[in-house]
């Protein structure tokens, strides 16, 4: 019995012995694995992008006063612990096959550079670390403001990203909003000079009539004073069935009863307003003014007719561009006060367009889910066949950038064909702000008789908005599809208290495009330009009277 007692305990503690010496073995291989792996050049054998390394070695990350270089793994993984080595090793492993089963050549670069992308490779607790004083002395009011709203809003999603987007990888954009931040707005910084671009004269809004001699066709507008131009396409009156029917594929219940609607002549943008002319207009209107109740209004009448749209917080085009691409990332008020203040400048009257004339353009005489012929099953990843046999993305990827084609970012107007009518982007890119109050039932109060100019419900909370977006899947890109704004949700990272009116950052897949009435006479049923051989049969029968 002694013997076997001895035998059992000699075999145990030579077994524990072993396991002992096997773990320590592993835990500093791992140790060691973890530390060579951790390397700057470890992380650039698979990450072969040469930009990334560049760009990190131009930003203040790597150069600053202090000398201290922050590295690949203090951004890219969470603080040391046990979320760092799953951490280490999901990415690890995703990126080893990456680089043996993925064609980089093929890889999007520019995409991965964007604000979406980065909110998802880079850590708040890596930030916090090293910054843990948020109110350093030296911190702006407009810091100080940020830092204060990022505190009280971690818990709904706001980074330090979303501000700090190149503070990892230096761009040539960074440099491009530090321009525009100096220039146009006023520093804030304690004995810093005051700074701002000379504003125009804003002349009196008097624009009340028809302009004499004025014909009902396209024209390209200047910003008066600047070089920025954007085109206007004439859309003739007529009478169109607006929503869907019931068996339209994923008609959604706002969308309908169908009802009929006569639309006058009116002009619209050919394409969205771009960030050149919105530039022009925050350039000669930036201004700190709030709100005198501290609360978001949706009346003209509340604020100064044109006080201008606040500072943004980071960069407002999120790293995408600016040029022709649509501006983003603006209240439903500045998209309003944008159109007072082009009509001031330009002596025409323009505005946002109503719901039923951004339907009536968008469709261009068609009556199919979409201005071409193409069933939304076709396109959509919701239906199952295509989770089985993939998406058909011809055609619609011709006339629209959206989730399957986007790179989740805005593009140039011109990277797709225009609709029937000539129009860019009615589908895709961003949504577009419309003037009417949002109702899911608002098609439900028409009567049976034509609906004439339509202007939605005389009140609301949020605004509808229209045509879907670079993330949008194909089913809301639909002629007929419907959305509303968010403004509480979009004012989140916001940090001024009260929240600005004007500019927030979280929508950033909504824009807006101007329209104009016609208000003269004889030449009102003008057709718009056509889009060649876009254009769809049933256009030719559904354009109203013409």
């Amino acid at each position: 019995m002694l013997r076997m007692f001895r035998r059992f305990f000699g075999r145990s503690f030579f077994l524990i012995l072993t396991g002992a010496i096997l773990g320590i073995v592993f835990l500093f291989a791992a140790h060691e694995g973890s530390r060579l792996t951790s390397t700057d050049s470890f992380c650039e054998s698979c990450h072969v992008h040469p930009h990334s390394t560049i760009s990190w070695k131009q930003s203040t990350h790597y150069k600053n006063k202090t000398g201290m270089v922050i590295h690949c793994v203090d951004c890219h993984l969470p603080p040391e612990g046990v979320y760092y080595y799953t951490e280490k090793v999901r990415t690890g492993v995703r990126d080893i096959y990456g680089k043996f089963f993925t064609d980089t050549s093929k890889i999007d670069w520019e995409a991965k550079s964007v604000l979406e992308y980065a909110t998802t490779y880079t850590y708040d607790e890596s930030c916090l670390r090293c910054h843990q004083d948020l109110y350093s002395l030296n911190l702006s009011t407009k810091g100080i403001q940020a830092h204060e709203n990022y505190v009280r809003n971690r818990e709904k999603g706001i980074r330090c990203i979303n501000c700090h987007l190149y503070v990892g990888h230096y761009s040539d954009k960074q440099q491009e909003q530090q321009i525009l931040e100096d220039e146009l707005i006023l520093t804030e910084r304690p004995g810093a000079p005051a700074v701002s671009r000379p504003r125009r004269v804003l002349p009196p809004l008097t624009v009340s009539g028809p302009i004499p001699g004025e014909k009902f066709a396209n024209y390209v507008e200047t910003i008066p004073g600047t070089s920025v131009k954007f085109e206007m396409v004439a859309i003739p009156g007529g009478e169109f069935d607006m929503g869907s029917r019931p068996d339209e594929p994923y008609r959604r219940r706002d969308e309908g009863p169908v009802h009929r609607v006569r639309v006058s002549p009116f002009w619209i943008g050919k394409a969205e307003v771009s960030w050149a002319e919105f530039e022009e207009f925050y350039s000669d209107t930036v201004t700190r003014a709030k709100n005198e109740k501290g609360l978001v209004q949706e009346e003209l009448e509340t604020v100064d007719a044109i006080t201008g749209p606040t500072p943004p917080y980071g960069s407002p085009d999120q790293g995408w561009g600016r040029g022709d691409r649509p501006a983003i990332t603006m209240t439903h008020y500045a998209a309003r006060v944008y159109c007072e203040w082009l009509s001031r400048v330009t002596g025409k009257r323009y505005r946002l367009p109503t719901e039923a004339e951004w339907e009536y353009a968008c469709r261009a005489g068609t009556t199919t889910p979409y201005f071409f012929e193409g069933n939304p099953k076709d396109f959509t990843r919701f239906y199952w066949l295509n989770r089985w046999f993939g998406l058909d993305l011809d055609p619609l990827a011709q006339y629209a950038r959206y989730a399957e084609n986007s790179g989740r970012r805005t593009h140039p107007p011109d990277s797709v064909k225009p609709n029937p009518w000539g129009l860019l982007n009615m589908i895709g890119n961003v949504k577009e702000f419309c003037l009417d109050w949002y109702d899911p039932q608002a098609y439900s109060r028409y009567s049976d008789e034509v609906a004439v100019d339509p202007k939605g419900p005389e009140d609301g909370e949020e605004h509808v908005i229209r045509g879907g977006s670079y993330r949008s899947d194909a089913i809301e890109l639909r002629s007929a599809a419907r959305d509303y704004t968010r403004t509480a949700d979009w004012l989140t990272t916001d940090p001024q208290s009260p929240k600005s009116i004007w500019w927030y950052s979280d929508a950033t897949d909504v824009g807006f495009r101007v329209v104009r009435e016609f208000e003269g006479e004889g030449e009102e049923q003008a057709r718009p330009a056509s889009a060649g051989s876009a254009v769809n049969p049933a256009a030719e029968s559904r354009t109203g009277n013409q």
